[in-house]
């Protein structure tokens, strides 16, 4: 499974329209290689530099497997987003308080649809994701407080 964006490479700058307080967008992001067994992907974009400790940024899960692109403020239907730390449901971008963070976007590929509401937390995720994973895949993009 792979997941890459055309906004940016691997272990580069998130283009400064995916800043929080730029305009707040979602890059653009790109799934292949989804094991045919797929029923839902999901997918965590986190921040484990926050001076408080990984900062969840933005949560979707029950995208359909087929998904092949993810463009900048859209969403299929069927998926459902979760409560990130800025207490919001929806993505909000980078936001470091200092210095050069990392940003870790994951996906998963499930072998079934989550039950899980509009709004749950990462935590809720993760443990209705248990047992359920099939594969995953890692894209890092980093942003700095002096863009």
């Amino acid at each position: 499974m792979k997941i890459l964006s055309p906004s940016f490479s691997n272990g580069q700058p998130l283009p400064r329209e995916c800043g929080y307080r730029y305009a707040n967008r979602n890059p653009e992001i790109l799934f292949s290689e989804v094991p045919a067994n797929a029923r839902s992907l999901a997918l965590i974009m986190d921040d484990p530099d926050a001076p408080a400790g990984t900062f969840v940024h933005w949560l979707v899960w029950n995208l359909p497997p087929a998904t092949a692109r993810l463009l900048p403020g859209k969403l299929s239907a069927e998926a459902c987003e979760g409560r990130n730390h800025f207490g919001q449901v929806r993505y909000d971008g980078p936001a470091p308080p200092s210095g050069v963070h990392h940003y870790f976007f994951r996906v998963f590929a499930l072998d079934a649809p989550l039950s899980l509401p509009t709004g749950a937390d990462r935590r809720e995720l993760e443990r209705a994701m248990e047992g359920h994973v099939l594969d995953h895949a890692t894209l890092m993009g980093v942003f700095s407080a002096h863009r």
